[in-house]
């Protein structure tokens, strides 16, 4: 008799009930999770999961991914995409230039922008500000996600302003939710050791915290495949579930893939499709009070995201048209997909696609 393979089923088993009860999972079944190798049942109870809240419904938006600047006060060692001021490359748009950017790639049918940026600091927070009234006035029916909780942080350095004076002012201008980048993981020996020079942990929870209590609502991410441990990638989902207890504001919840510097790294350099799925099922099991976990096909390729899609992720995100931070990093994926590819996808996993709005109400069912 296998005494340990006899001791792992039980466990398996303990958890399965647990799923099956709604009961909440620990650091310990996290760890076991992620520990064990059968990796189709951590899957199906993920699955599970997913199709208790969301059937078999698989959303994604129409949406446009928008940089106004990559110049940035941050040196973070997993980034590829900052710039320092006056180096080869760096840039800074004007909201007219933004514009022409827009009118050149637009579709009737997009919904949102998502604007991420670099920390400039040689530009004042009016100019932030102005970004998100000149889009608004101009596209009043497109929904603008801009600015993670380390730029918000970022904008209250700059301005002498409070988080929630910050945020009140970009309200005012337009915004209507945060991103949820700048988390990376959620500790801080991780973040000094990848001189994550920017929010720490608590601020950046601070800032979604507030967010949330202004009736914001929000998304949260975690970057995932450096030093950190399993340890301190379940500590980062539990402390995001603390404040969605506390909240109730987090929509749904980004696992992205660290990607290495350059397209020619090999795979050795990657995180192993196993990793990303077990992952996305762990994170699902997890965050048992957040609607939805998305498969963001930028980090993982198309076909690992499909079969994300039966390991607990409701969510493909949406057409993005030209993304620039994971593939200024070595990310192989396309730089976006049609509305009709994402379909395509989604239906090719057995799953119904729906276009949703940035707050996930439902558009149209295909």
């Amino acid at each position: 008799m296998n005494i340990a393979l006899d001791s792992e089923k039980r466990r398996m088993l303990e958890i399965a009930d647990k799923v099956e009860r709604e009961e909440r999972l620990t650091l310990e079944d996290g760890l076991f999770l992620y520990q064990t190798d059968d990796l189709l049942r951590v899957g199906q109870l993920a699955d599970q999961v997913n199709q208790r809240k969301n059937g078999k419904n698989v959303y994604f938006v129409q949406n446009m991914s928008l940089y106004f600047t990559n110049v940035c006060e941050a040196h973070c060692a997993f980034c590829h995409f900052r710039r320092d001021q006056g180096e080869e490359g760096a840039y800074t748009l004007t909201p007219e230039e933004m514009l022409a950017y827009i009118k050149e790639h637009f579709d009737p049918e997009m919904r949102e922008f998502h604007i991420s940026q670099g920390h400039n600091p040689h530009v004042p927070f009016d100019y932030y500000v102005e970004c998100i009234r000149t889009l608004k006035e101009n596209y009043p029916h497109v929904t603008i996600k801009a600015h993670t909780a380390a730029e918000i942080d970022f904008f209250a350095r700059l301005s002498g302003l409070t988080y929630r004076e910050v945020l009140q002012r970009l309200m005012d201008a337009g915004l209507s939710t945060l991103p949820g980048g700048g988390a990376e993981i959620l500790a801080d020996h991780y973040r000094k050791k990848m001189k994550v020079d920017k929010a720490t942990s608590e601020q950046w929870l601070e800032v979604h915290r507030t967010a949330h209590e202004m009736g914001m609502k929000t998304h949260a991410t975690m970057l995932y495949g450096g030093i950190e441990s399993l340890e301190d990638r379940l500590m980062h989902m539990i402390q995001l579930r603390e404040l969605q207890d506390e909240t109730g504001g987090f929509l749904v919840f980004i696992p992205n893939a660290l990607q290495p510097a350059r397209t020619t790294m090999g795979l050795k350099r990657r995180v192993s499709a196993f990793e990303n799925l077990k992952t996305i099922a762990v994170s699902r099991l997890m965050l048992d009070n957040f609607p939805h976990i998305k498969a963001y096909f930028i980090n993982l390729g198309t076909q690992i995201t499909q079969i994300a899609l039966t390991f607990g992720a409701s969510d493909a995100h949406g057409t993005i048209v030209k993304e620039r931070i994971s593939h200024s990093a070595g990310a192989l994926s396309p730089e976006g997909l049609t509305k009709d590819e994402l379909v395509h996808l989604i239906k090719g996993a057995g799953r119904i696609p729906v276009e949703r709005d940035t707050f996930y109400n439902e558009i149209k069912v295909y």
